[in-house]
C-alpha cells in the first residue's frame, strides 16, 4: 500500500465531505428545487464514494485476499478482513448504489433521500477515513 497515495485520497475525501456539509441546505425542499446544489452535492457525494472505493482497493492490495469483483464488494472484503465493522461496510456498500444511480441515472435521483443521506449518513465517510488513518500507521 502506498501511504502517500492513500493520504492524498483521504484529503480529497475530506474536501468532498466539507463541500457537501457547507452546501447542503437545512431542508430537503430547497435541495429539490435548487439544481446548482443538486449538482454540487451529487458530484461530491459520488466522488466521496469513489474515494472510499479507491482507498479500500489500496488496502486490499496489501492483503492476502482476492481483489473485489465489484465496487461494493470492496467493503465486504474489508469487513471480512476485520478492517471495517459490518455496519459501516454495509452503509458504504449502499453508498455505492447511490453513486451508480447518480452516475448512470441522474434524472431518477430522489433528492429527499439524498438530503436524508447527507444529514444522517455523511459520518460514515468520516468513520471510514478514521479507520483507514489508523490502518496506515499500524
Amino acid at each position: 500500500m502506498d501511504r502517500e497515495v492513500v493520504e492524498q485520497k483521504l484529503e480529497s475525501l475530506r474536501r468532498c465531505l466539507q463541500r457537501i456539509e457547507t452546501k447542503c441546505p437545512a431542508d430537503a425542499e430547497t435541495l429539490v428545487t435548487n439544481f446548482d446544489l443538486q449538482d454540487i452535492i451529487s458530484l461530491n457525494l459520488s466522488r466521496a464514494v469513489q474515494m472510499c472505493v479507491d482507498i479500500g482497493a489500496h488496502l486490499i492490495a496489501g492483503m492476502d485476499v482476492p481483489p473485489p469483483d465489484t465496487m461494493g464488494q470492496t467493503f465486504d472484503l474489508l469487513a471480512q478482513s476485520g478492517v471495517l465493522n459490518t455496519v459501516l461496510a454495509g452503509n458504504l456498500k449502499k453508498a455505492v448504489g447511490f453513486r451508480n444511480i447518480a452516475v448512470h441515472n441522474y434524472e431518477t435521483i430522489n433528492w429527499h433521500i439524498v438530503h436524508s443521506i447527507v444529514k444522517n449518513h455523511l459520518a460514515d465517510f468520516s468513520a471510514f477515513a478514521k479507520v483507514v488513518s489508523l490502518e496506515l500507521y499500524k
